[in-house]
């Protein structure tokens, strides 16, 4: 494998509340599926397919929830999370528990949010992947994203996820230039990184675990 920088990471991800060991001892992903992930991209590729998992397993909306859900959405809600007014869902969202999501958000699934976060004010989620014990606090857009654990990001923090000529993404691992194959790519983001206010990453960039950016930087290159 080479899922810098989330190596570290791996075990403890959680992906729809499991790690992906516990995917596999759980007998839902094979030992060839966990070989299939090279990169860290590739979680998202498997990302929709374990969140459909539990969704057959304990689908059921909220009794109640101050979430607007657009037509076919879904959304399942750990124990003791919040969902405050203004938070509008499309697609497939699962939050873990003791969250508090809102208010005024929209969450476009699939999202996978972890345990003990918070996603805040103004914030977009898309096809995203939130680690356990991570904030996306206030005014900031994270799309096509893996956030790995107690990630922190400033407000304003923003990814770009498309490039200008519409092209695949290229992102470098171990020195060597990859074609991610998706055309929407935002960034990989290890555990226990923390953004200034105002970050912008360009796509396809990633942080390394405890990596920090200033206020107003512009990521350009990967920071390990």
């Amino acid at each position: 494998m080479k899922l810098w920088p989330l190596t570290d990471a791996f075990d403890t991800l959680p992906i729809a509340g499991k790690t992906l060991s516990d995917w596999i001892a759980a007998g839902e992903l094979s030992q060839g599926d966990l070989d299939a992930i090279e990169y860290p991209w590739q979680f998202l590729e498997k990302h929709e397919e374990l969140l459909e998992k539990v969704w057959a397993e304990r689908g059921a909306q909220p009794e109640s929830t101050a979430a607007q859900l657009a037509e076919g959405a879904r959304l399942l809600v750990g124990e003791g999370t919040q969902v405050l007014p203004g938070v509008y869902v499309e697609g497939l969202v699962v939050i873990g528990r003791n969250c508090k999501i809102g208010p005024n958000l929209y969450l476009r699934g699939p999202i996978s949010i972890g345990d003990n976060c918070h996603i805040g004010q103004a914030v977009e989620l898309k096809n995203t992947i939130v680690g356990n014990g991570s904030n996306v606090g206030h005014l900031s857009y994270i799309g096509d994203s893996v956030l790995g654990n107690k990630v922190n990001l400033g407000a304003g923090t923003i990814t770009s996820n498309l490039r200008h000529d519409g092209k695949n993404h290229r992102s470098a691992v171990e020195g060597e230039i990859i074609d991610t194959g998706r055309r929407k790519f935002g960034t990989i983001i290890g555990d226990g990184v923390h953004t200034g206010i105002h970050t912008s990453l360009y796509p396809g960039r990633k942080l390394g675990p405890g990596t920090t950016t200033l206020p107003g930087e512009v990521v350009s290159r990967d920071k390990e």
